[in-house]
């Protein structure tokens, strides 16, 4: 099979890198050409319009950070859309709502190409380790085609449902993830309110039965207060946006949904998510 890959950003870059990797012929195509450089030396092929990529791709991957961005590359002009797609296989794997992803499956349906949402819960890290979960809705069968490829990008691939059911996963997986970094960051600043060190607290929770490999993960950042962004406090406040806009209504989670919001708002945006920390720490 070969490959087209719509999106090189932190997560993209890696993840096409894997594919690149088993062997796979990968083309790309990005808004700012120049971010391709580091898989153009690993042995893709950079093309210059999406319609050509699409012409030389029987599974088109997109990754790309929000609901307007990925409706502009299928259904904008000159995107996936506008092209010959004709039995060809869509894979996005954006974190973006559910209703935007049935959208998109019926938008390409009606052009003749065949589409599955399959988001991912994990970092730039696991990215690179080939390690990420990935969540799948469509049709069981084209699932099945990229199953493979996915193999290579993650350590699980779920079949979820119908479309939409991966995004709406990955909502519920991300409404975890962000409450449970405000309850760390609430821990550590309950534990120095009393004299107890971050290092100290930190150890604790590792040893613990809460302990997690996301709070070891965090644990050196925390230490040297220094938050560079493996998943950005801007994503995670969109997509408990998303969550909340998909119905979920419950007291963590607007409380985590006004944290990383009021911190957004404070410049954090670009921060990793564990900033959340020191926004709720000069409070």
């Amino acid at each position: 099979m070969k490959i087209g890959w719509i999106g090189l950003g932190n997560m993209g870059i890696p993840m096409a890198s894997n594919l690149l990797a088993a062997g796979y012929e990968v083309q790309v195509w990005n808004r700012t050409p120049e971010k391709a450089e580091p898989l153009i030396s690993l042995g893709a092929t950079y093309v210059d319009t999406i319609d050509k990529l699409v012409a030389n791709s029987d599974v088109i991957f997109t990754m790309v950070s929000d609901d307007e961005a990925v409706k502009a590359i299928y259904t904008g002009s000159n995107g996936l859309l506008s092209a010959n797609v004709q039995g060809k296989l869509a894979v996005d794997m954006s974190t973006i709502s559910p209703e935007t992803s049935r959208f998109l499956a019926e938008s390409c349906k009606s052009a003749g190409l065949r589409f599955l949402d399959a988001p991912v819960s994990g970092s730039v890290g696991p990215a690179k380790e080939g390690k990420l979960v990935i969540m799948v809705g469509g049709d069981e069968q084209d699932f099945e085609q990229a199953k493979p490829l996915l193999g290579k990008l993650g350590k699980i691939a779920l079949h979820l449902g119908e479309n939409g059911a991966g995004t709406s996963a990955k909502l519920a997986i991300n409404l975890l993830l962000g409450i449970t970094v405000q309850g760390v960051a609430e821990t550590l600043l309950f534990a120095r309110s009393m004299d107890i060190s971050a290092e100290q607290m930190l150890t604790i929770i590792s040893e613990s039965a809460v302990g997690t490999p996301l709070i070891r993960g965090k644990a050196a950042s925390i230490l040297a207060d220094d938050y560079p962004a493996a998943f950005a406090l801007k994503h995670m406040t969109k997509d408990l946006r998303l969550a909340r806009e998909a119905g979920v209504s419950s007291p963590l989670a607007e409380s985590a949904a006004a944290s990383y919001r009021a911190a957004l708002e404070e410049g954090m945006g670009d921060l990793d998510l564990m900033a959340i920390l020191r926004f709720l720490g000069q409070k």
